[in-house]
């Protein structure tokens, strides 16, 4: 199919545009894929979005709206010959049947040269079979079903599940920060339910020592023999979901007794080393006020957590909701979803997910942007950090995009999957120094402004070979 777009008015009335990129922002502005100069349209005025075979319209939550065939409308999937309004611009969604286009290819411009593609599409790329393809396909139905079960025990917090459950996917480990009283270990439960994991709990306190998390030799009679041996006594380590609450309240060697289980995913007493079962995640939480009596973690333990997910107070109404369901007496029982054999195999699918030179370049630019000594680095970064992100933090990237987009049933990744998973990926990979925090700015504060101000690759990143320029039809 050839997608494109015609606008009826506004300043391109009568042109004509093809739509090749996965994810497409309108707005005022120029560094938006279809700058529009009209007074009616926001600076990033709405979204268009190719997911499963189809276009999808979003508004974000732009000024003046927009309209589906004259009807407002805040998303919508798209039709052939479909109106669509943003502001007082209006055009016509329509496409053609034709070979199957490049699947990354950036959309046509009249302010910019587009950017090159791949010659084949995601789907060509995804080396696997057809049962993995499947479950592709099915997992926005588990998706939503987990979310399902979930919400039965726990009301609201969307956006912290969604995260976990990424993190889960990728095969990372979340610090999950808020203050006490927020369902922080029963959302760790719940989801170790819901998933079939083996769920074990770990109260970190200060006089908690390493071979209380990862077992301990035990001096015993054989009673065979009648000669004393050392046996090893599993830890609670040894789990599929291992929740390490208060973390901060233990100090620093008990906290390192983690490291290596969650980096090689196996633990040493002794002499001897021992594998743990898979899928293994850590999932620590920490008050985000508790100052007195606490080790902070180091940078670079942070550093090994791929997510720090921020546990908010939820909103009116959904508090108003918790309050009547915990008081009733009567509680529902989560069921699960997925098998262990199930989430290996979707993890295996996770890394085969393929990503365009186009997302890894925005990752790049991301990430160093975040570093005060590059020299591509904007204003903001110079004035606000000490200390930038590292390598680890695009790897992080690139996986959390990838498990978004099996999250929701797809096998390609786009810039907007890379935006999604930014802040609770960056926010304690960056150290902001003293000027920031007289100011009140927080490290996820500046992340937020990075994503405003770095803007995707444009066609000067590519070879001068690789570009061709797409001029609007007139």
């Amino acid at each position: 199919m050839n997608y494109s777009i015609t606008f009826q008015t506004g300043p391109y009335a009568g042109q004509t545009y093809e739509l090749h990129k996965e994810v497409i922002l309108i707005g005022r502005v120029s560094d938006t894929d279809i700058p529009i100069e009209d007074s009616s349209v926001s600076s990033r005025h709405a979204q268009l979005r190719f997911e499963n075979g189809h276009w999808h319209f979003s508004d974000l939550n732009s000024t003046n709206g927009s309209t589906l065939n004259k009807i407002a409308t805040s998303a919508a999937t798209l039709s052939d010959g479909d109106l669509v309004g943003v502001g007082n611009v209006s055009f016509l969604f329509h496409f053609t049947a034709s070979a199957p286009p490049p699947a990354s290819v950036i959309a046509a411009d009249p302010v910019k040269a587009s950017a090159p593609s791949p010659a084949t599409s995601p789907e060509s790329d995804f080396a696997t079979g057809a049962d993995e393809l499947a479950l592709v396909e099915k997992m926005r139905d588990y998706t939503d079903r987990i979310r399902t079960e979930v919400g039965k025990v726990i009301i609201g917090q969307r956006e912290v599940l969604d995260q976990i459950l990424m993190c889960i996917l990728a095969n990372g480990h979340a610090l999950l920060i808020g203050l006490p009283g927020m369902a922080k270990t029963l959302t760790v439960k719940t989801i170790a339910q819901v998933l079939n994991l083996e769920f074990k709990r770990v109260q970190f306190t200060p006089d908690l020592m390493p071979g209380d998390i990862i077992g301990t030799d035990v001096l015993e009679t054989n009673k065979a023999t009648g000669e004393k041996e050392f046996r090893f006594i599993k830890g609670p380590i040894f789990c599929n979901l291992l929740l390490a609450d208060e973390i901060n309240r233990t100090p620093p060697k008990t906290q390192a007794a983690l490291l290596e289980a969650m980096q090689e995913k196996m633990v040493t007493a002794g002499n001897t080393t021992y594998k743990l079962a898979q899928p293994f995640f850590v999932l620590a939480t920490q008050n985000p006020v508790e100052q007195e009596g606490t080790y902070p973690l180091p940078e670079a333990q942070l550093d090994r957590f791929m997510f720090n997910i921020w546990v908010d107070y939820p909103l009116p109404e959904e508090e108003e909701a918790v309050l009547k369901a915990t008081t009733a007496g009567v509680r529902a029982e989560p069921q699960p979803v997925l098998t262990r054999e199930e989430l290996l195999h979707l993890q295996d699918v996770v890394r085969k997910v393929p990503v365009s030179d186009h997302v890894i370049k925005y990752v790049t630019h991301l990430v160093g942007s975040t570093r005060p000594g590059n020299p591509h680095a904007p204003q903001l970064t110079k004035n606000y950090i000490s200390t930038g992100a590292g390598p680890r933090a695009g790897q992080c990237l690139i996986l959390a995009a990838k498990a978004t987009a099996i999250l929701e049933g797809r096998i390609h990744v786009s810039c907007a999957d890379i935006r999604r998973s930014a802040p609770p990926v960056l926010r304690h990979r960056i150290m902001t120094n003293f000027a920031a925090d007289s100011e009140g700015l927080s490290p996820l504060d500046i992340v937020k402004k990075l994503l405003e101000i770095v803007p995707e690759p444009g066609a000067e990143a590519y070879p001068a070979v690789l570009v061709k320029a797409a001029k609007p039809a007139k």
